[in-house]
Formats: structure tokens, sequence, C-alpha cells
């Protein structure tokens, strides 16, 4: 099932908060090499975690995580203005409907359809709370993944060659869009609804600050 969980809340579910840290160690450090930060208890984190995000978590039949991604509204620090503005012109990407989506992370034993389940909940964020796009950097692995999926992105700049190749990109989520994706992660949509609608209401009211 999809979980919709704000930092301060992972304290409610422990052993998947933790696994999800450890398995954003093993894919960003171990499997990518990138230069991230892991502490004593093998967990990646970063300064974009400590400003309470939104997390979109796989929980798989067993309770443990199979996937997640992170979100923060543009209007405060996001990675895609303050690592990689270069990538855009230098001109911020800053507005309240459109958030920031990074740290996509898959377990090592994660199926093919957790990647389209946590595109699912994204597009879920973006219905409920009214959102338009979402911005996010990615890497030249993420283009297959993203194509088969069903939802790719506008890339606004890129740098560098082929599997060193890292891209800004803008998403958007049509109709046509959210059902390629409910259909490859074999979902409902009345039942990816009701997960979203059992964490924030039915009126679909998220935390963030709308002021830009």
């Amino acid at each position: 099932m999809l979980r919709y969980l704000y930092a301060d809340q992972l304290h409610q579910h422990r052993d998947l908060a933790r696994a999800m840290f450890q398995d954003r160690a093993d894919q960003f450090k171990t499997r990518l090499g990138w230069e991230v930060s892991v502490d004593e208890n093998g967990e990646e984190r970063d300064q974009y975690d400590a400003l309470n995000p939104l997390y979109v978590i796989w929980e798989n039949a067993e309770g443990g995580h199979g996937g997640s991604m992170r979100f923060l509204p543009t209007t405060g620090p996001v990675m895609v203005n303050d690592i990689f503005g270069h990538l855009t012109g230098g001109a911020p990407i800053c507005s309240p409907l459109i958030w920031e989506c990074t740290r996509f992370c898959l377990s090592r034993d994660a199926d093919s359809r957790v990647a389209a389940a946590l595109m699912l909940g994204g597009g879920e964020i973006m219905t409920g709370f009214g959102i338009k796009h979402f911005a996010g950097v990615f890497d030249a692995r993420m283009v297959r993944i993203y194509k088969a999926i069903g939802s790719s992105p506008e890339i606004l700049g890129s740098e560098g060659e082929g599997r060193d190749r890292i891209s800004v990109g803008l998403w958007e989520f049509t109709e046509e869009a959210r059902n390629k994706v409910a259909t490859r992660a074999d979902i409902p949509l009345d039942l990816s609804r009701l997960w979203f609608t059992r964490a924030f209401g039915s009126t679909g009211q998220h935390r963030f600050a709308q002021t830009a």
C-alpha cells in the first residue's frame, strides 16, 4: 500500500522509516556511488530531510519498505534551485503550484510495479492538492524507467554525457498518464484515491505554506 507521511510522523512507523533511509543508503551510496552522507546506522539523510518533507512510501505486504519519494514545495529550499540551478539558466523554480520530488528510491527486492505505484502516489498528490507540476533532478538511467512507467518529464536542462548525464525535468500528470501508471502498477484508481484520502481527508489539506 501507499503511505503518505511527513517527516515528523515517521516515528509512528519506525521500522518502515529505518528501512527507507537504509535503502536510500544502499541505492545512492552503494549501488550508484553518489557522495551522500550515511550515518552509523547505515541510514542516508541530507539537509532536506530536516525540513519536514512529505514522503510517499510503498509498504509491502510484510510491512517493509519497497520504495519511496520525497516532496517539498519550491517556495522554500529545494535541491533543484540550491544545487542544480545552473541547469535551468540560473532562474529559480519557485511556485506554490510546483513541488520538488527527490530521492526516488527502490529497495533491492522491489518488483517491477513499485516504481509505477510511487508515480501514482505522486499523481494523487498533484490531484489532491492542486499541484500543477513536479520538478526534479534525475540521471540517465531514469529516462528508461520513466518511459516504461508512462510518466516522462519535460527536460529543462542537462549536463554530462552518456550514463553521467544529469537533467532537470518538469512533470505534469494528465488523465492519460494517470491511467497508464495505474495500469502499470496494477492498482485500481479508487484504491489509490482511498489511500490518499485516509492520509489527508476528503478535503485534501497539506501542511506546506501556500505563499511564494
